[in-house]
């Protein structure tokens, strides 16, 4: 008799678990290349003008993602709305055509765009620089836990700082020091500009190089005179430098060879903890002129309310933005952004939908968020993170992605900021299954892991993940596909090219993707516990004391 229940309570088991996997796989079957052409043509096409916020552009995007929200089935999420407003200023600068910097022998000119961009956060309509001291400060980094301050006894109040780019640790295979080749945000410019912020600078130019950036020049250019979107700040922006800027190694060198020193020299000298900032001897002079209108874009946002721990959350997140309308490259000025982010925008919709076929309803809450103004600083995420739906505590993990390349299957899955957070070990878990493998990013040196939506919720604390096939494909291999990243990133990335095209692209890859992700969004919905950052992790701290834990 026990025996027998023994056998009945098998079976009956068996046939729940033959009923979920087969739940599974029926809503994993959703997500398909058909769906994603027809999503990336519609999202991508020259109608959308770009998809800037502020334009009409921003008004199709929004229209479609609300469209397909609701086709979906996603539930508004912000007090039955789809829309979080995300109040925004858009500041447009023109700097005089000459920055000029006096020595007392001699003096130099730096043409705008050739030699030097420069901008300014500060809403102010005339931004004047007048004889503003300069000096060389390294690389611009207060990082007391690597022992390390370049700002140590300098008093930069009124001056103009020079900083290298990246950090100390760039070009070492010592990932005691800071993380050896991997970036550190140290090493990002948006921390360089904050920093120097704070220690009261009136300016900060750094020295562009072409390898420890991880772009060209022609990609600062292009970042720099384009209107740039922020968050409104109270304050008006004025507790920041009055000038923010790049300068090419080649201004820089004939700078500091009128300022009689050795760049070359300083270079070394600045990867040393003991360094010290030394004066330039040289006054720098420049006006920017500076308009700005304020405005609201939109975050897109969508859920599929969990059964039992509905309070609990897994955002996945793929931002709506690009250029919008820009410069014509061959007769052609719209910016479409098909890979950047149409074909990340089906992945996440796919997700999207196999989730919805779900019959059996996950525990927890899984959100979809487009967020506004990636591309121009994370703006959209970074208002979210500041102004959840859903307590950060309760907040499971982010799962984000952006340029997902359309040149078929890959083995490998790529972790960008690979070794940051316990969700690698789910990638690890569940590749396999799809005769995958986990690759860390071949190029941490460029610093991906803060350029991306993710790294808002990095920074509140939120566990993120950023991953996709990338470096081996499945039947090239790994020199084919990085020729082919390579071309994509010279000839397409943030140009008018970036465009569908019907003959050569396919999907199957960024579908590969969409499964392994639903697989692992699957696999934390039904969770109990939190996933957390490793140990190492600059941001594990954040994480434990927002959740409670010493």
């Amino acid at each position: 008799m026990v025996k027998n229940l023994f056998i009945l309570a098998g079976i009956i088991l068996a046939v729940i678990f033959s009923s979920c996997t087969s739940d599974y796989k029926k809503a994993e079957s959703t997500i398909n290349e058909a769906d994603m052409t027809r999503i990336v043509t519609e999202f991508a096409s020259d109608d959308f003008m770009g998809r800037k916020p502020f334009t009409i552009g921003e008004e199709k995007a929004v229209e479609f993602l609300i469209r397909e929200y609701k086709r979906i089935g996603l539930e508004p999420a912000n007090n039955g709305s789809y829309i979080q407003e995300v109040p925004m200023v858009e500041v447009t600068n023109t700097p005089g055509e000459r920055m000029k910097i006096n020595f007392w022998n001699a003096s130099i000119e730096l043409k705008y765009k050739d030699d030097f961009v420069a901008f300014s956060r500060q809403l102010v309509d005339d931004i004047k620089i007048r004889y503003s001291q300069m000096v060389f400060a390294g690389y611009g980094i207060v990082a007391p836990e690597y022992n390390w301050n370049d700002y140590a006894g300098l008093d930069v109040k009124g001056k103009t700082v020079v900083v290298l780019v990246n950090d100390p640790g760039f070009g070492t295979d010592n990932k005691d020091f800071f993380k050896g080749n991997e970036m550190t945000y140290y090493g990002r410019w948006t921390y360089k500009y904050e920093e120097a912020a704070r220690q009261g600078a009136k300016g900060l130019l750094i020295i562009h190089e072409t390898e420890p950036a991880g772009y060209p020049w022609s990609v600062v250019v292009n970042g720099a005179i384009i209107p740039k979107l922020y968050l409104q700040a109270e304050d008006n922006y004025m507790d920041r430098c009055k000038m923010e800027g790049w300068i090419t190694m080649n201004a820089a060198k004939e700078l500091f060879s009128l300022a009689r020193l050795d760049l070359d020299e300083l270079k070394e000298k600045a990867k040393k903890p003991d360094f010290k900032a030394i004066s330039m001897r040289g006054k720098l002079n420049l006006n920017i002129k500076s308009s700005h209108k304020l405005a609201s874009s939109k975050n897109i946002i969508g859920i599929l309310p969990g059964k039992e721990r509905a309070d609990e959350v897994i955002i996945y997140s793929s931002h709506w933005d690009h250029l919008g309308i820009g410069a014509a490259a061959n007769g052609d000025s719209i910016y479409n952004g098909a890979v950047d982010n149409g074909t990340t925008t089906a992945w996440m919709l796919e997700i999207a939908e196999a989730f919805a076929n779900l019959k059996k309803k996950q525990a927890r809450t899984i959100m979809f968020l487009s967020p506004t103004a990636e591309e121009q600083g994370l703006v959209g995420s970074k208002y979210y993170a500041e102004h959840p739906l859903f307590p950060l505590n309760k907040t499971v993990a982010n799962i984000n992605n952006d340029l997902m390349l359309p040149f078929g299957p890959y083995k490998d899955v790529m972790v960008t900021g690979y070794g940051q957070s316990e969700l690698e070990d789910y990638i690890v878990k569940f590749a396999k299954e799809y005769d995958r493998y986990v690759l860390p990013d071949p190029n941490p040196h460029t610093g991906m892991f803060y350029r991306a939506d993710h790294f808002s919720f990095a920074q509140a604390g939120v566990p993120a993940l950023f991953a996709r096939g990338n470096c081996d494909h499945r039947e090239h291999g790994k020199e084919w596909a990085l020729k082919k990243e390579k071309d994509w990133l010279t000839n397409f990335y943030h140009k008018p090219t970036d465009q569908y095209n019907s003959e050569t692209w396919t999907f199957v890859g960024i579908v590969d993707d969409a499964k392994l992700f639903f697989k692992i969004g699957y696999e934390l919905s039904n969770e109990s516990t939190f996933p957390n950052w490793k140990e190492g992790s600059e941001f594990k701290a954040i994480r434990e004391k927002q959740m409670g834990n010493k």
